[in-house]
């Protein structure tokens, strides 16, 4: 089945990688591809360490969406790109049990992937079995219509609103 963890809130990434937690302590096989975020995400650190969960690579570092220039979003287009079609192998050459798209909603919303390109992966998905998570605010209606579950995040209060920046080991 396919879930969506989206909002405006914190915890959406929390919340698909305690399922990805939740699915290699019952010994099953889990691949995490994330995007618009680095290596640096204090959640790869901790994962890397839990056997069954595959974590893809990413670079130390990406700039928010905001900040790309025209070339830096190409060369992420590309990467992502490259990226999907990677799961798309993993997929067929010993599937995993659950994949998680982690902010792949923020990389359709910055057009920086492309929602055909997800679609096919999603078809993919529905036919190996394969439980599906994927984050983000803003999920496109096409995604929406696929989910079996949807869980919104709301923001009630934010440090962020008072200028708060974001805390290592808590926003990231």
């Amino acid at each position: 089945m396919m879930h969506i963890c989206c909002g405006d809130g914190k915890g959406k990434t929390t919340a698909a990688m305690g399922m990805a937690l939740r699915m290699a302590g019952r010994g099953r096989k889990v691949l995490v591809a994330q995007f618009c975020k680095g290596a640096d995400s204090g959640e790869r650190t901790a994962l890397g360490f839990v056997p069954g969960v595959t974590l893809l690579p990413a670079p130390e570092q990406v700039k928010f969406t905001f900040l790309m220039n025209g070339e830096d979003k190409e060369r992420e287009r590309e990467r992502y790109r490259t990226l999907l079609m990677e799961i798309g192998g993993r997929l067929e050459n010993g599937t995993p049990d659950m994949l998680v798209l982690d902010e792949i909603c923020a990389a359709l919303n910055a057009d920086l992937v492309e929602l055909p390109a997800v679609l096919d992966l999603l078809d993919l998905c529905a036919r190996r079995e394969v439980e599906t998570v994927l984050t983000g605010r803003n999920p496109p209606a096409e995604l929406v219509e696929r989910a079996h579950y949807i869980t919104r995040m709301e923001k009630v209060r934010h440090p962020y609103d008072q200028g708060a920046g974001a805390r290592k080991g808590v926003e990231y």
